[in-house]
C-alpha cells in the first residue's frame, strides 16, 4: 500500500513538473512588432530563409536589438503598412517598427519613440520612374497631368498631396511591390518613395530610375520613429532607453550599411501583406 501511495505521489509530482513547464512556456514573454516587409532596406524578405528569419533589414535588426535588451523574444507580425498602424491602436501588437516618419497625425494618435537614424532613407524623399523618363520630371510642375503612385498612409502620400500639382493624380497602393509593378506596366507614370527604398528598387529593376525630383522634407520628418499605443508610457520610456544605447554605441550606421548590402542580394524581395498577414497577390 505504501508503495502504491509513493508511486502515486511521484506520478503527481512529475505531472506537476510537466504542468509547470508547460505554463512557463506559455508565459514566455514576447515583444510583438508589426512590420510591412515591402520597404527595403528597412524591412524586406530573404526568400532563401523561412519563418521569422526571413525578415531582414534595418528595422528588423533594430527590433531584435530592442527585444534582446528587454529580455524578450521577438515576434514579427507581417501586415500591410496601414494595418500596422491599426494593430498598434487596437493593442494586438506591442509596437510597429516599419520605416515610420513623424507626422502630426501620428503624434496625435500614438506614443512616438525618440528618433532613430537610418541613413538617407527618410532624410530624402524622391520620385522614381521608368528609365526612359529619367531626368524628364525634375520640378513639381513637371508632374502636372501625370499619375504618381504612393503607399497608403505614408509620408510619401502626404508629400504628394501637398507638393505636387492639383491635376496630378495620386494613385494609392497598399504595398510598394504592387506599386512598382504598376510603374513597370505603365499603369502609373512615377512612384513616390524614400530615397533608400528607391535605390533598393532600382538595384533590383534596371528599367527603373530616379526622376531627379526631391520633395521638401521638414526637419521633424527626416528620421524614423516607432509607433506605440497611445498612453503606454512605460513601454515608450523603455524603448527610448534602448534607442539611446544603440545611438551611443554607434550601431545605426553599420546596421544601415548592412541592410543596403542585403537589399542587393538575389534572394531579397519586397513582399506585401494584406491586413490579415497573408502575402498580397501582385
Amino acid at each position: 500500500m505504501k508503495k502504491i501511495i509513493a508511486w502515486t505521489l511521484t506520478a503527481l509530482m512529475i505531472l506537476g513538473m510537466f504542468a509547470m513547464t508547460g505554463c512557463a512556456k506559455k508565459a514566455a514573454k514576447t515583444l510583438t512588432v508589426a512590420m510591412s516587409p515591402d520597404f527595403a532596406p528597412m524591412e524586406f524578405v530573404d526568400t532563401s530563409k523561412t519563418g521569422q528569419d526571413q525578415y531582414v533589414g534595418f528595422d528588423v535588426t533594430l527590433a531584435n536589438f530592442i527585444a534582446s535588451e528587454m529580455g524578450l523574444e521577438l515576434v514579427i507580425k507581417p501586415m500591410s503598412f496601414d494595418a500596422c498602424q491599426a494593430a498598434v491602436q487596437s493593442g494586438t501588437v506591442d509596437m510597429s517598427i516599419s520605416g515610420f516618419s513623424y507626422t502630426p497625425t501620428r503624434a496625435e494618435n500614438f506614443n512616438l519613440s525618440d528618433y532613430y537614424y537610418a541613413g538617407d532613407n527618410e532624410t530624402e524623399q524622391t520620385i522614381i520612374c521608368l528609365a526612359e523618363n529619367a531626368g524628364k520630371w525634375t520640378k513639381a510642375e513637371d508632374f502636372s497631368g501625370l499619375k504618381v503612385g504612393a503607399q497608403v498612409a505614408s509620408l510619401q502620400y502626404d508629400l504628394c498631396t501637398s507638393q505636387l500639382p492639383a491635376d496630378c493624380s495620386i494613385e494609392i497602393y497598399t504595398d510598394i511591390g504592387t506599386a512598382v509593378e504598376a510603374l513597370r506596366n505603365g499603369l502609373i507614370n512615377a512612384l513616390a518613395v524614400a530615397q533608400g527604398n528607391g535605390e533598393a528598387i532600382i538595384a533590383a529593376n534596371d528599367q527603373v530610375a530616379m526622376t531627379g525630383f526631391n520633395f521638401e522634407v521638414s526637419a521633424e520628418a527626416e528620421n524614423n520613429v516607432i509607433l506605440i499605443k497611445k498612453g503606454n508610457d512605460d513601454l515608450t520610456k523603455a524603448v527610448n532607453e534602448v534607442l539611446a544605447k544603440a545611438f551611443d554605441a554607434g550601431y545605426y550606421g553599420k546596421w544601415y550599411e548592412d541592410a543596403k548590402v542585403l537589399a542587393g542580394i538575389s534572394t531579397a524581395s519586397e513582399v506585401g501583406y494584406d491586413d490579415e498577414g497573408n502575402v498580397a497577390a501582385d
